[in-house]
């Protein structure tokens, strides 16, 4: 008999608004730079007519549900907030046409990229990976899944306050490149999965958190995020 040396992580879920139903996650895609403000405010600017977009992954490990706390990570000091809308793949698909991409869509909910900053800038200054940055624990922050099989949101206000304060607002409809557009684009380079879940992207305003911040993310129709900034470890 072949004796198993620890235990096996737990598989990472989200659950429906309604707690009715659980999602096993299978991937984390997240979209970089998809807001014009935001880019600019990271110092490029993005021509859509000679670029693609670009993407990163984290863990399924570091999901962190609505409403928790995520201790201040070590080895920076500048942990950024980024608010973004999650898609939540039903379905899957390769080389999916952008006319049909939105069948594979099972719905929404609202997400945070949390960003150790400094270091991200530092590994991109030196043409490194992002994933220390990036891939950090507990930072994907999930709320409950909006269900909405097969529809596109295209528009919406998002917004990200901190202990009240408004510090991101926009309208999805400003994404550079839509939902459709995203898991078209991705399908060409995965065969996507039911569980594929894609943070689409954040706009301007990222800023540093401490410990101790109460962060409140919002899209309108995907629900909302939630999540407390505890001390580090």
């Amino acid at each position: 008999m072949t004796t198993e040396l620890w235990p096996a992580p737990q598989p990472a879920v989200l659950t429906t608004v309604d707690g009715a139903a659980r999602l096993p996650v299978y991937r984390l895609f997240f979209v970089g730079r998809n807001y014009h403000a935001h880019a600019r405010e990271m110092g490029v600017a993005i021509d859509k007519a000679t670029a693609r977009p670009f993407y990163f992954t984290k863990s399924p490990v570091h999901l962190l549900p609505s409403g928790a706390t995520l201790p201040y990570p070590s080895e920076t000091h500048d942990f950024h907030h980024e608010v973004e809308l999650v898609v939540v793949l039903g379905r899957g698909g390769h080389r999916v046409p952008v006319e049909q991409a939105h069948e594979l869509i099972y719905g929404y909910a609202v997400g945070l990229d949390m960003t150790r900053r400094d270091v991200q800038l530092r590994l991109r200054d030196k043409g490194h990976p992002w994933c220390l940055g990036k891939d950090v624990e507990g930072s994907a922050v999930c709320g409950a899944v909006t269900p909405m099989p097969g529809h596109a949101l295209s528009r919406g206000a998002i917004a990200l306050t901190v202990n009240g304060t408004v510090r991101q607002r926009a309208d999805i409809a400003d994404l550079i490149w839509s939902v459709p557009e995203l898991i078209a684009d991705l399908s060409l380079f995965y065969h996507l999965q039911p569980g594929d879940v894609i943070y689409t992207g954040t706009p301007e305003g990222v800023a540093a958190v401490q410990p101790g911040d109460r962060l409140h993310g919002s899209v309108d129709g995907a629900g909302a995020v939630d999540v407390h900034i505890g001390p580090g470890l």
